[in-house]
């Protein structure tokens, strides 16, 4: 898992991975939304209360190495 984005970063970050020689797995943002200490800042763990009501604005963007070969059959992840 590389990092949450939304567009128009998503499209540009998923070009610049692909470009790069990766394969590029979305996945939708976490449900989860709380956070012990949300004063804006975060601690120990990732805060997402920010995408509280916009989650399905982002996504978690999964890249790994293109592998020489492989079969459609083949889960990405």
């Amino acid at each position: 898992m590389r990092f949450i984005e939304g567009e128009p970063r998503l499209s540009e970050a998923i070009e610049a991975y692909r470009d790069a020689g990766f394969e590029v797995h979305l996945e939708p943002s976490p449900g989860e939304m709380s956070c012990d200490s949300c004063s804006g800042e975060e601690a120990e763990g990732e805060c997402r209360v920010c995408f509280k009501g916009h989650e399905e604005q982002y996504r978690m963007i999964f890249t790994r190495p293109i592998a020489e070969k492989t079969t459609q059959e083949e889960d990405l992840f």
